[in-house]
């Protein structure tokens, strides 16, 4: 039982430091909040990747590079936002 706490422990830290990185955190509330706000899953789609993509050409033109990973990070936080958002309709 103890192995297991410690293995979901060590997990547990390993997304925080992945979230940590390059504020991908910013990242993902930011789709999780655009994905609450969609009325529909294409919104959602639509919306979200549209979002990821200004984020990731003002990080481009701020003199950063493109980074696919913070990109799939908003995806990621835009369909969890959708997910809370269809859970919380049909509840």
């Amino acid at each position: 039982m103890i192995t297991l706490w410690r293995l979901n422990y060590f997990y547990v830290v390993k997304i925080l430091e992945f979230l940590k990185q390059s504020n991908r955190w910013k990242h993902f509330i930011g789709g999780i909040v655009i994905g609450c706000g969609a009325n529909s899953l294409y919104c959602a789609a639509y919306a979200g990747v549209g979002v990821a993509a200004a984020l990731e050409l003002k990080d481009k033109l701020h003199g950063g590079e493109c980074d696919l990973v913070d990109f799939s990070v908003t995806i990621v936080g835009v369909s969890v936002g959708y997910s809370i958002r269809v859970l919380c309709t049909i509840l």
